[in-house]
């Protein structure tokens, strides 16, 4: 059974014979029901870090005796599922149009910390697995995952992981090394071709598992040891002995990993993974990652069709890291290029270069360049932009000195917008005392929503634009058209079978009265509401009429 997320129009026709007597008719038509599809390459996505976005269960800081000193914003601050979930049923995504939710690694993490000169780091981010199985207590349990997908399907908003299959956890005191035939520690990654960039550790003390490897293998002794002491070895082995004898994989890493990955898919109904570190592994990989997924998504949705949101495939977003739109579907690692769209593996790519686009193009040279590349080179594939982020160290924005301008190219461009915590409320990038990326991962500053009235100001227009952009897909999926370039007006149109959306929308407008040509896209009689001033207007003679105090129209049909 679907579940379907929409929004009701009801028009309104009133018929007067004679303005001066009562005979007046008013006649209210059968409200027509669209269903807005959810179309991932115009999805609203949201990126946080799970243990710095919200504390929902202070009962979980702490685990594992984390308690050595830590570098600033290097050790875990309470963030949790829990956190995640308060914020949907307040209403928090929904008002920013979020659609999708994307947060970083689940599973528990090395229990140990390294010190590479900058003071204790701890895996509060989620990328340095110890245990593909068992989610980390510091950021929840499953029942916590499952009341998160619960309620976030019911508002209709994905959920999205993070899989790591490239390295697990550096090696410390308290995590030994796994074995050799799992894993190379002798060889640092030199990125200046296709095998130094694979088949090599990333840094210094972060082990390469050999994902290329068809070798059998035992597990871990200290994975068996684990299992065995949390009463769940049995289990464990049995679900593996499943998989294997499903799918005739040999019992190489890379396929063990892919078993515990998948699950999460099986038992929570999660709707997509970002796959990090997706150059540092062989391509044919992905490919076999993305079957099993989709078998895991199949199977979810045989065993809970009451559960179902609609008919979209498994979301795979990879991270290939600098990629960029501009070099089509190929990645050039300077011996060899890979394409990671096609054969099947990835629906979009992180794009990198997007930040660089938005400061060097004025708004119609950077919408009209996405779509020129997505409906061409990309087409059938999707681009998922973003002007911050966890661990770029150069954002759009740095010091957060324009946050309307960020929004605006972001949230209006055509592709999958990524919004980063903190993108929607000027959260600062820059911390005094950090180092290195430390800086970009504050926690989110939520008393600056709460106090300050400009941080209130900027929270509302993002609020407005990602609203509208949730909305119409015509915005990140659809097809750009200038209107007119003194005032700024563009329309986007998108179509799929009976469903049609068209909207306009004019940036850097001088305030006050605005008469918009609309003729293009909207017929005379048609009314039209503006999004962004909440005022509603007929359309006469092609075009309407718009007095606000705003430099920004966003034109719906109402």
């Amino acid at each position: 059974m679907k579940k379907l997320f929409l929004f009701t129009i009801i028009l309104v026709t009133l018929s007067c014979k004679n303005k001066d007597t009562e005979n007046q008719t008013a006649t209210v038509e059968t409200p027509e029901v669209v269903e807005i599809p959810f179309i991932w390459e115009g999805a609203n996505l949201y990126f946080l870090l799970i243990d710095r976005f919200n504390n929902g269960d202070t009962s979980n800081d702490f685990n594992f005796d984390r308690s050595e000193k830590t570098g600033k914003l290097r050790g875990f601050e309470g963030g949790d599922i829990k956190g995640i979930t308060q914020k949907v049923k307040e209403g928090y995504f929904t008002d920013l149009g979020i659609n999708a939710i994307w947060m970083t690694p689940i599973v528990e993490q090395i229990h140990g910390g390294t010190d590479e000169g900058t003071g204790v780091s701890y895996g509060f981010h989620g990328y340095w697995a110890k245990d593909w199985t068992k989610i980390d207590p510091n950021f929840g349990t499953k029942e916590d995952l499952h009341a998160l997908v619960k309620e976030a399907h019911a508002r209709g908003i994905r959920i999205v992981l993070d899989a790591v299959i490239n390295h697990t956890g550096p090696v410390t005191e308290k995590d030994p090394v796994w074995p050799e035939e799992w894993v190379r520690t002798d060889k640092q990654c030199s990125y200046e071709d296709y095998e130094n960039t694979i088949s090599c550790t990333l840094v210094a003390n972060l082990p390469d598992i050999r994902t290329e490897s068809n070798n059998n293998v035992e597990l871990p002794p200290q994975l068996v040891e684990k299992w065995k002491a949390e009463g769940r070895y049995e289990q464990e082995i049995k679900e593996l002995n499943e998989f294997f004898e499903r799918t005739g994989h040999p019992r190489a890493p890379r396929f063990y990993i892919m078993k515990w990955l998948t699950d999460y898919i099986t038992e929570f109904g999660v709707d997509g993974y970002r796959v990090d570190t997706v150059k540092h592994v062989e391509e044919y990989v992905w490919e076999e990652f993305k079957v099993e997924c989709d078998y895991a998504f199949a199977q979810y949705k045989k065993q809970n069709p009451e559960k179902v949101l609609d008919d979209n495939l498994f979301y795979l977003l990879g991270e290939v890291y600098n990629y960029g739109v501009s070099s089509g579907q190929e990645f050039d690692f300077g011996d060899r290029k890979v394409n990671y769209f096609n054969p099947p593996s990835f629906q979009s790519l992180i794009n990198f270069e997007f930040k660089y686009n938005s400061k060097d193009k004025n708004y119609e040279e950077l919408f009209k360049h996405y779509n020129t590349i997505l409906n061409d080179e990309l087409k059938g594939f999707g681009t998922v932009n973003y002007l911050s982020s966890h661990d770029d160290g150069r954002p759009f924005d740095a010091q957060r000195k324009k946050p309307f301008e960020t929004a605006n190219k972001l949230l209006l461009s055509p592709g999958t917008s990524q919004v980063y915590y903190g993108d929607e409320s000027s959260r600062s990038l820059i911390v005094e005392g950090t180092e290195g990326d430390a800086t970009l991962r504050s926690m989110m500053n939520w008393d600056s929503i709460a106090k300050r009235q400009h941080t209130k100001d900027v929270l509302t227009h993002w609020q407005k634009l990602g609203q509208f952009r949730a909305k119409h897909p015509a915005i990140g999926a659809g097809k750009h058209q200038m209107i007119t370039a003194s005032p700024y007006y563009f329309y986007r149109s998108y179509q799929k079978g009976n469903y049609k959306d068209l909207v306009v929308v004019g940036l850097d407008l001088k305030q006050g009265e605005k008469i918009i040509d609309v003729s293009k896209v909207f017929e005379d009689g048609d009314t039209l509401h503006d999004a962004y001033s909440g005022q509603t207007q007929v359309v006469e003679k092609g075009t309407i009429t718009i007095q606000s105090p705003f430099e920004i129209v966003l034109l719906e049909k109402k």
